[in-house]
Order: structure tokens, then sequence, then C-alpha cells
């Protein structure tokens, strides 16, 4: 389970927001201080924010993050089938019951 987020997603738009209609640009840091947010924190948000609109190609999109999030996991659980498939079967061969190489009659 993920961790809490320290931060609402509200105040996160509303941060974004301000940085990005204010003109000149206002440094990350002192805006943050005003906000009462980590500089980092909203440095991240408001380049997070850059890459879903376009303006950035050094980072995923929230939706290709959500995307490969879910591919991840997609991949995780069929690994563990295949697994489960592959002790069954070697489980199942040990048990057999049918002849193996050399021991039937010809």
């Amino acid at each position: 389970m993920a961790a809490p987020r320290k931060y609402s997603l509200e105040l996160r738009e509303r941060a974004v927001r301000m940085y990005r209609t204010t003109d000149p640009k206002p440094q990350i840091k002192k805006l943050a201080v005003d906000l009462g947010v980590h500089p980092e924190a909203l440095r991240g948000w408001i380049r997070q924010a850059e890459a879903d609109a376009g303006e950035r190609d050094d980072r995923l999109t929230t939706d290709e993050r959500a995307e490969l999030a879910a591919l991840r996991k997609e991949n995780t659980q069929l690994k563990r089938a295949n697994d489960v498939l592959r002790t069954a079967s070697a489980f199942s061969r040990r048990n057999s019951t049918r002849p193996g190489p050399g021991d039937g009659a010809r």
C-alpha cells in the first residue's frame, strides 16, 4: 500500500497553477516557503505538470506512469501464474502413471 500523501492534491494543483500563471516566474524556493511546502516537492510537481502538458521529454506523463505501473503489476501476476503452472507440470510428470521413456513395452 502506498504511503499517504503529505500534501493534498488541491494544494499541489494550486501551487503549480500559481507558478505557471505568474509572470515573471517566481523562484521555486520562495514560492514553496510561501505555500509551506518543500521546495523539491514543488519542483517535482512543476516538472510533472510540464511533462503532462507535453513541454518536457525527459519524464513520463502521469498517464504513462499509470500504464507502466499497471503493466508491471500484470507482468508480476503472469510470472507468478507461470511459476505455479511450471511447478504443477513438474509435479504431475513426477507422479504420472504413464510409463516414461524406456519403461514401457515395445
